[in-house]
């Protein structure tokens, strides 16, 4: 018996994109995945694997295609925070990671596939400079192309940032702290599969010039895949085609059948529900009339008949789609009897609530959303715990999409990886308008809630988190509004339709949404489920889009033209100091209890940063005053000829003691404690009482603090003051000197003026 200790040898394929080499490996790992592949750029490595199911699924209609990104903080050299010290479900970032990924591959599939495929995709290095999401599509891509999967790929996929001006395919994560644009792209060698896109108000013809640059450099790594499938490629499979041919003569004698009654169909019924009901009845009226008389059906076995009405079912609707897409490309009619570029019914609304700090409610059609605002301090921004540098955030924007918006009911289980995707896109839409902490300095919280949707919820979404932010008196520097863009494309004739509905979006070949202000994009995310898009389609959908993008804004500015000049009575005032940060330890006190004491006392809610910059949150104007004054008399640097109301901390013979700043005090001779001679100190002065003195010394090398209560009664300047204090005491200091204690409670005053 023999052994052999090596392991498999690597192939290893490599491209550039842009300035950055993609490596792509295969051999080594995973031997019984249907393809594997390890893809590195810069020190990020991804494993990824591709894996299809030997049987198809039994009862479904669609391809069960699962896409998953497991990010694993070893890559990054860290344990989980968690109590388990492993990682648990997804965070945010990664089915974001997950849903790109997912996004360009699943039109590269046969329609009829039923077999389960698997995509998963692991961290397995994290350089904090190269992210993970265009490898992670390039590495899965890789995986399925070299697989035994039928799978009509490959794709590549590419960053670009817009720096200083200029355009920059692939840039490093702390490099994309300074882009003006943060757009990603999929696709194959002939066309555009995928966009997602972040910008500050960047202007289309920007877009459409990274578009062709990040479909230009994604070529080398197509080719190389392909290179690698010719060298490395597994056979591809055969698979049960889920289309049953023992029914087609019947499908297509029932689509010959229906034409007619379902042209007449979508001719006059333009309101969605009567339109659903109509077809419902044909369906129905057309699946007795086949089934009833029909002997064999009598004779046939349950399943049998189900499969008889299912193709009828089926026949039915794709008559309803191909009259639908032939309405549009040659009438230019759409289900509902809009023209091609008109918008639905718009309507906007703010202020519906009075105890949340700011709402915003957006109608355009059936589709209406519902988006509520809460202003919250620092201590309220998200902690982020993976594998990206960013460690928080302080805008986040939510989605909900509860069943009763369509008029179904189905269980809540919090939100979907959809709900998530959409809360994602019009968080970055809203995000090029936020203002700068240093501006606004609240961390803030956007929900929108799915009232009622037929298309487009995630840009309606924009549109309402736009009226609430302004609503709650966030100082946005400009409204966002969006729109979504559809494509029903048939041979060389095509139609783009701007406002796409529900239907519209279902049997069309394009979701293309688009959200930005009047002077440019904020946003972008397209999907296709054709085999790609040309670029003088893209520019004339951008086109359209901005137009209507101009008549949405128009109406939410009409509700309410600008942000509330004040904030809710309910929302905190926050208020900023910044202090020494030798200091803080002072503020915060041993164990916290000095700022706790102030917090309480005031009714406020108190952060200090490292930095010292120290945020003061209350709905009470006066005791965020209050605490403000405080902290600022804890901090102050006492100053000669300053004037302060202190109390007595300390008696001796020679004079007091007196606290003016908390843990500050100094000495007050005898002599300077009235206008008149004091004989027993003890019987005019307790400890406890108020006075009020000046600094007439502060002896640099001690810190000892010299005070003078008489030179208050007096009415003395400072120079009075120090020269009628150096001739009673002779000009020297009797009876010892005051100093800082150190002390961090106590009383302590306010500074006169």
């Amino acid at each position: 018996m023999t052994s052999n200790n090596e392991m498999p040898a690597d192939h290893v394929y490599s491209a550039m994109v842009g300035d950055k080499e993609v490596t792509i490996k295969t051999g080594k790992l995973a031997e019984q995945a249907g393809g594997a592949v390890v893809v590195q750029m810069g020190e990020t490595i991804l494993f990824c694997s591709a894996t299809m199911s030997a049987h198809p699924r039994e009862g479904i209609d669609f391809l069960p295609l699962s896409v998953d990104y497991e990010e694993r903080l070893y890559a990054v050299g860290r344990i989980p925070g968690s109590f388990l010290r492993r990682e648990g479900r997804p965070s945010e970032r990664s089915i974001l990671v997950a849903r790109v990924t997912d996004r360009p591959l699943r039109p590269l599939f046969a329609k009829d596939l039923r077999n389960d495929v698997q995509v998963i995709v692991m961290s397995m290095c994290h350089d904090q400079e190269n992210d993970v999401d265009m490898l992670s599509i390039i590495g899965a891509s890789a995986a399925l192309h070299t697989s035994d999967i039928p799978w009509h790929g490959p794709v590549g996929a590419a960053r670009i940032g817009l720096i200083e001006g200029k355009l920059r395919v692939n840039p490093t994560i702390p490099e994309m702290e300074n882009s003006q644009l943060d757009l990603r792209v999929a696709g194959t060698k002939d066309a555009i599969l995928m966009v997602e896109c972040a910008a500050k108000e960047v202007e289309e013809d920007t877009i459409l010039e990274a578009l062709e640059l990040a479909h230009h450099s994604m070529q080398g790594v197509i080719e190389a895949q392909e290179r690698m499938r010719a060298d490395q490629g597994k056979p591809k499979r055969d698979y049960i085609h889920a289309a049953d041919e023992s029914q087609e003569d019947l499908k297509n004698r029932i689509l010959a059948e229906v034409r007619k009654d379902v042209a007449e169909i979508v001719a006059t019924k333009t309101d969605r529900d009567d339109r659903n009901v109509a077809m419902e009845d044909l369906r129905e009226r057309v699946v007795a009339d086949n089934l009833e008389e029909d002997e064999e059906a009598e004779q046939a076995d349950e399943e049998g008949i189900r499969g008889r009405a299912k193709a009828i079912r089926d026949a039915i609707s794709d008559a309803l789609k191909v009259e639908v897409r032939r309405r549009i490309v040659e009438d230019h009619i759409r289900p509902d009897g809009r023209g091609l570029d008109d918008i639905r019914d718009l309507a906007a609304e703010v202020g519906l609530f009075p105890r949340v700090h700011g709402s915003g409610l957006f109608k355009r059609g059936q589709t209406q959303v519902l988006s509520i605002c809460t202003l919250g301090t620092g201590r309220d921004s998200q902690l982020l715990d993976g594998l990206h540098p960013e460690d928080n955030k302080r805008f986040l924007h939510h989605y909900n999409f509860p069943p009763f918006s369509t008029g179904e009911a189905w269980p809540m289980r919090g939100p979907k990886r959809r709900e998530i995707g959409h809360g994602s896109l019009a968080e970055k839409a809203l995000s090029a308008v936020i203002p700068a902490e240093e501006v606004f300095p609240y961390t803030i919280r956007v929900v929108g809630e799915v009232m009622s949707s037929n298309g487009s919820t995630s840009m309606g979404s924009v549109c309402a988190g736009t009226l609430a932010l302004m609503d709650a008196g966030v100082p946005i520097t400009a409204p966002v509004g969006g729109i979504a863009m559809g494509l029903i494309k048939e041979g060389d004739e095509y139609a783009i339709l701007t406002d796409i509905q529900g239907m519209e979006d279902h049997l069309g070949d394009m979701d293309f949404k688009v959200a930005g202000t009047q002077r440019g994009i904020t946003a972008l995310q397209m999907d296709i489920k054709i085999s790609g898009i040309p670029y003088d389609i893209l520019s004339r959908a951008l086109r359209q889009a901005h137009t209507a993008r101009i008549q949405i804004l128009e109406v939410m500015t009409t509700a309410l033209p600008e942000p509330r000049a004040e904030l809710s009575p309910y929302a905190p005032r926050l208020e900023q100091i910044k202090i020494d940060p030798d200091h803080i330890g002072a503020v915060i006190g041993p164990g916290g209890k000095t700022i706790r004491g102030i917090q309480e006392t005031t009714n406020t809610r108190i952060e200090i940063s490292e930095e010292g910059v120290v945020s003061i949150a209350s709905t009470d104007v006066v005791g965020a005053e209050r605490a403000r004054e405080m902290i600022q008399a804890m901090v102050e640097e006492p100053e000669i000829g300053g004037i302060y109301t202190g109390r007595i901390v300390r008696i001796e013979d020679y004079g007091l003691y007196v606290e003016f700043l908390p843990g500050r005090d100094g000495m007050v001779h005898i002599s300077q404690l009235s206008d008149q001679r004091v004989e027993n100190i003890r019987d005019e002065f307790k400890m406890g009482d108020e006075i009020m003195v000046m600094i007439t010394d502060i002896d640099k090398p001690s810190g000892k603090i010299r005070l003078s209560r008489q030179a208050i009664l007096e009415g003395w300047s400072l120079e009075e003051a120090r020269q009628n204090d150096r001739v009673i005491s002779g000009g020297g200091r009797s009876g010892g000197g005051g100093g800082s204690r150190g002390r961090r409670s106590g009383g302590g005053g306010n500074r006169r003026r």
